[in-house]
């Protein structure tokens, strides 16, 4: 554990080298959380912490960690608890999403998406609740938060996404049921859940939708830095955030 960073509020950030979960760690580094960014790539992790501290002069620790591997999300866990000892934000933004109809969903990718959407987020707090729940204990006031990406899709389905949108509607009950237990011991979760957001995992879209009418990522990262200025006592089980325009339950 390093000494100096005793006392900074400290977050873990999956999908953290790029789009949102990016967006989040360096905006959390800008408040002055101490950051551990997770992701598939090595490459991609180096590049996002070098970033980071360049832009923030923040400390930020890197862990290349493939969510689809449950041997990878315990590393994760022991190395983000070895570096600081501490967990006051853990921010699930790992995820993937494949666009079939049901009658044509591949296997392959069901189980991938079943995989780094839904089973590591879910791994992934148990493997850190032990350190949210001292960070807590030791910090009562702000408590700890466990902010995960879900989706609009996951409130209201979209044709093509159902895989997809099943595994972020099973995010909002999870967070629910984490808040329902963990609570009382100062941990709360919130699901943050956007309509399409300006991102590479959105760029397909481009030709059906304008890029200046989706979501922007500092959207959704100022709804998580929002949540992380509430007390111990305030328990946001979901945010839903949708485009402007006619129809507000559409991705």
């Amino acid at each position: 554990m390093i000494a100096a960073d005793h006392e900074r509020r400290v977050a873990l950030v999956t999908g953290g080298s790029r789009g949102i979960g990016f967006d989040i760690a360096l905006r959390l580094a800008g408040e002055g959380f101490a950051v551990t960014v997770a992701a598939r790539k090595q490459a991609g992790v180096a590049a996002a912490v070098e970033r980071i501290e360049q832009e923030t002069g923040t400390p930020a620790f890197g862990v290349a960690a493939d969510m689809a591997d449950e041997a990878a999300i315990g590393t994760l866990a022991a190395a983000h608890a070895e570096r600081f000892g501490r967990l006051d934000v853990l921010v699930l933004a790992a995820g993937l999403g494949a666009e079939e109809p049901v009658s044509a969903i591949r296997t392959k990718a069901y189980d991938l998406q079943m995989n780094v959407n839904l089973r590591a987020p879910v791994l992934l707090v148990r493997e850190l609740l032990p350190l949210l729940r001292a960070t807590a204990a030791a910090h009562p006031e702000r408590g700890s938060r466990v902010v995960a990406l879900s989706s609009i899709t996951g409130v209201a389905a979209e044709a093509g996404l159902s895989v997809y949108g099943a595994t972020k509607a099973a995010l909002l009950s999870f967070c629910e049921t984490l808040s329902l237990e963990e609570s009382g011991n100062g941990v709360n979760a919130t699901a943050v859940a956007p309509g399409y957001v300006d991102t590479d995992m959105t760029a397909h879209l481009h030709g059906r939708f304008e890029r200046e009418s989706m979501l922007g990522v500092s959207d959704v990262s100022e709804m998580v830095l929002g949540l992380t200025r509430l007390s111990a006592r305030a328990v946001v089980p979901s945010i839903v955030l949708s485009r402007a325009g006619s129809q507000l339950w559409r991705a």
